[in-house]
């Protein structure tokens, strides 16, 4: 079975950095595009970031992310990372990590409109303030 665990949320300033992990098990990242998407109350889930399989050949960010936020693959430890930095208050909310059901999957999407993301790990809270 899939399961992911995100770690690495907490509280940071403005212009702080966090870096987010996500631990996979049964199943090896490499082969799955991952997204990391995050929900702040009363705010719809948002996509944040994503990188495909086939050696991350696609990586996506929202605009809002873009130049702060990058994704990436650990293949030896099974992980993907999230390293946020200049973050921001909006940025706040708990991030989430989550596959797509598909194997080998060259493309990756910020959107789960199409439900491809059927596995998703627990959240981790992110909160930026002073």
């Amino acid at each position: 079975q899939f399961q992911l665990v995100e770690s690495g949320g907490g509280l940071v300033q403005p212009g702080g950095s966090l870096r987010l992990s996500c631990a996979a098990s049964g199943f090896t990242v490499d082969h799955y595009a991952i997204g990391w998407f995050r929900q702040a109350p009363g705010k719809e889930r948002e996509g944040v970031s994503c990188i495909s399989a086939r050696g991350g050949a696609m990586i996506n960010h929202a605009d809002s992310v873009k130049g702060r936020f990058a994704i990436s693959k650990d293949s030896a430890n099974n992980m993907v990372y999230l390293q946020m930095n200049n973050l921001k208050p909006e940025d706040s909310g708990v991030y989430y990590c989550a596959s797509d059901w598909r194997k080998y999957t060259g493309t990756c999407t910020l959107s789960d409109d199409l439900g491809r993301y059927d596995f998703w790990g627990q959240g981790t809270q992110v909160t930026v303030n002073s």
